[in-house]
């Protein structure tokens, strides 16, 4: 079924043309296929537990700093209006939005690339994989099978990047990293929408925080521009609503290069079925080239001056030491996980006990790392 209201373009993902789910489910009276993976992902434990990991500040630093739930849900509403103007899949798009970062682990990328030197030895570890473990494994709600069940195309969005030797065992999902094909422009819009939010937002973090100032960010182009307009049109407004008002209206140049740009690949390229996208040269979403040079540049200022600051690497540095210490313990100790952690990683062999390690790590909120952490010690486990 279609949403009332709702028109959808030829190239948009169609729920009635699904390519499904890997355990068939009778259709819902009242909802799409899409509208039930969005539910099922709201509902889901994994997204409850996005409100206590870091995005850029450890969670406990402030309560006024984005989390990975604020996050997913602002990228949720990026991709939600650019879908609209593109007749592309409201419901889809947004499912995406909040799926995305489900397997994120506590302390965002530091925590993110400290597993993964852990599973070093036993398979890597890869937050957009284990986003789709969480779905496809992870999440224990439904009796007639595991994980969510969600629809091809929600798993597709979802698996933005894969490497190869993973991308083989995924059969029809991972073909796309072996052919290097695309995903449709529902994916390709909550990967864009991902990065346009995050780099947005860490913007106004990182100016609440007082990490960087708003001089400093006056000598990108795209911030400055905006920000001395605001200045022009509002010569007594506060600082505050100063800010605001430039990241909003920032954001909303991007957004809209982002949707006219994306309209004119579409004409070009003329798709009837989202097959078309998929099988495209390159992306269909897209900003344009000059808006894309502003919005790396931007990326590339907050990388040296606020993901480099020192009082963020002090941070960072310390979230490494918890995920690599915690680690070892639960692996040298599985007991001292929960049974259900502790049952799975004694039943297999050494790679699946690492896996299991992993699973529990990666789900953990900051809070309870930390806490976790200091247990351990306490107990001389570490």
């Amino acid at each position: 079924m279609t949403h009332p209201g709702t028109v959808l373009a030829a190239y948009a993902a169609h729920p009635e043309h699904s390519r499904g789910r890997i355990i068939s489910e009778a259709p819902s009276l009242h909802r799409t296929e899409f509208q039930r993976d969005r539910d099922r992902i709201i509902h889901s434990t994994a997204f409850r537990r996005l409100e206590y990991k870091t995005q850029v500040f450890v969670n406990h630093e402030g309560d006024l700093y984005r989390t990975r739930l604020t996050h997913s849900l602002e990228v949720a509403q990026v991709g939600r209006t650019v879908a609209r103007a593109l007749g592309l899949n409201e419901d889809l798009c947004e499912t995406i939005c909040l799926a995305h970062d489900l397997g994120h682990t506590p302390f965002g990328h530091a925590g993110q690339d400290e597993l993964n030197k852990c599973m070093r030895d036993y398979g890597g570890f890869e937050h957009n994989l284990q986003s789709l473990r969480v779905v496809d494994v992870l999440e224990e709600k439904y009796p007639g099978f595991v994980g969510l069940n969600l629809t091809f195309e929600a798993r597709e969005g979802i698996l933005k990047h894969c490497a190869r030797r993973n991308a083989r065992e995924l059969g029809d999902l991972g073909r796309r990293f072996l052919d290097k094909t695309l995903p449709g422009g529902e994916a390709q819009l909550a990967d864009l929408a991902d990065s346009i939010a995050y780099n947005h937002h860490d913007v106004d973090d990182g100016l609440r925080s007082g990490l960087i100032t708003a001089e400093q960010l006056c000598e990108v182009e795209l911030f400055g521009r905006h920000y001395q307009a605001t200045t022009g049109d509002y010569p007594d407004l506060d600082e505050r609503r100063h800010i605001y008002e430039t990241v909003r209206r920032m954001f909303g140049e991007v957004i809209d290069d982002l949707i006219t740009c994306s309209r004119d690949n579409i004409r070009a390229l003329g798709p009837a079925t989202i097959d078309d996208i998929r099988n495209a040269d390159q992306p269909v979403l897209q900003l344009s080239a000059a808006c894309l040079k502003l919005h790396l540049q931007l990326k590339e200022f907050l990388r040296k001056n606020l993901y480099r600051h020192e009082r963020v690497v002090a941070m960072t540095d310390l979230s490494k030491t918890v995920v690599r210490e915690l680690f070892t313990a639960f692996f040298e100790q599985p007991e001292r996980m929960p049974a259900d952690f502790a049952a799975k990683a004694t039943a297999g062999d050494i790679n699946d006990k690492a896996r299991i390690v992993a699973d529990f790590i990666a789900g953990m909120t900051d809070r309870y790392a930390l806490t976790q952490h200091r247990a351990a010690r306490e107990s001389r486990a570490l």
